[in-house]
C-alpha cells in the first residue's frame, strides 16, 4: 500500500481533489491524505461539485491541517500545490511540487480544466508508484 499526501494552502480544492483521484486512480493500492499549510475549514463547494461530475462525493472530505495527519507519516511522496515556502517539510521518500493554479474564484468551465489536469498528474503519480 502506498501513502500519498496531498498538500496545498487551505486544502479546499486542488489537494482535495488529488486525494480523490488517488483513491479513485489507486483502486486499493493507495492511502491518500491531503492537508493544508493554513486550512480554511471547509472544502470549496465548486470542488464538490466538480468531482460529483466525476461520481466521486467530495463532500465527505474535510479541510484539514498538516498536524492533524502528520501522525500518518512518513509517506512514499509529499506532492505540494502553490504552497511554496509556507508548506513544511513532512518525511517521505520523495517531494514533489506541481504548479497548479488555485481554481477558487474560476468559473466552472475552467475550474473543471484544474480538477482535469490534477486527475492527470495524480494518474501519473499512482501509476508511476505502483510500478516501482
Amino acid at each position: 500500500m502506498k501513502k500519498l499526501l496531498f498538500v496545498c494552502v487551505e486544502n479546499s480544492n486542488r489537494s482535495q481533489m488529488a486525494q480523490a483521484f488517488a483513491t479513485m486512480h489507486g483502486k486499493g493500492s493507495v492511502l491518500a491524505f491531503s492537508a493544508g499549510s493554513q486550512p480554511s475549514g471547509i472544502v470549496n463547494s465548486k470542488a464538490i461539485a466538480a468531482m460529483k461530475e466525476l461520481g466521486y462525493d467530495l463532500g465527505t472530505h474535510s479541510s484539514k491541517s498538516l498536524d492533524e495527519v502528520k501522525a500518518e507519516a512518513p509517506f512514499d511522496a509529499v506532492v505540494t500545490m502553490g504552497c511554496g515556502d509556507a508548506c513544511p517539510w513532512m518525511p517521505a521518500s520523495e517531494h514533489i511540487d506541481w504548479q497548479i493554479p488555485d481554481p477558487r474564484h474560476m468559473e466552472p468551465e475552467q475550474f473543471n480544466q484544474v480538477r482535469d489536469q490534477v486527475s492527470g498528474m495524480v494518474k501519473k503519480l499512482v501509476d508511476t508508484l505502483l510500478e516501482a
